[in-house]
């Protein structure tokens, strides 16, 4: 099913992926893949969310969209993740991630552990756990929680 041009490239802004599409040969017509245009993991993940948001679903997943990307791609896709929580939809984003830095502004973060909920907070609230699995995850991720 095709999409208006608009809401194409609209979707292709919101997931930062319009500065690369525009320099494909074809543009947004542009085949990409095996027989196409080669991409970056990091322009597959923005393409793949931009595909996402031209749907505009009452709820987006996102499962684990940064975990095979380098740390420049993570950041262009986390910049991108970061722009459509902001943009005042009413949608519901679900994103799944074991990379902190994926999901530590969102407004409610679950913590799972052998399938059950065991933490429930925000980043701040969540690292303020002293003897809490997030904050225990941040520190061997290199994040540095406050001080409980």
């Amino acid at each position: 099913r095709s999409a208006p041009a608009e809401d194409v490239v609209r979707a292709a802004r919101d997931a930062d992926a319009a500065g690369f599409i525009a320099g494909f040969p074809s543009g947004y017509a542009t085949w990409v893949g095996d027989r196409g245009a080669q991409c970056s993991g990091g322009q597959r993940q923005r393409i793949a969310i931009a595909r996402a948001l031209v749907r505009r679903p009452g709820v987006l997943l996102l499962d684990e969209p940064t975990s095979a990307l380098d740390s420049q791609a993570e950041e262009a896709v986390q910049a991108s993740i970061e722009r459509i929580l902001a943009d005042g939809s009413r949608r519901t984003t679900l994103i799944i991630a074991h990379r902190l830095s994926t999901i530590q502004s969102a407004d409610v973060i679950f913590v799972v552990e052998a399938g059950r909920i065991v933490e429930r907070g925000t980043h701040a609230q969540l690292a303020d756990l002293a003897d809490g699995l997030y904050r225990k995850l941040a520190l061997a991720q290199g994040h540095a929680p406050r001080a409980p």
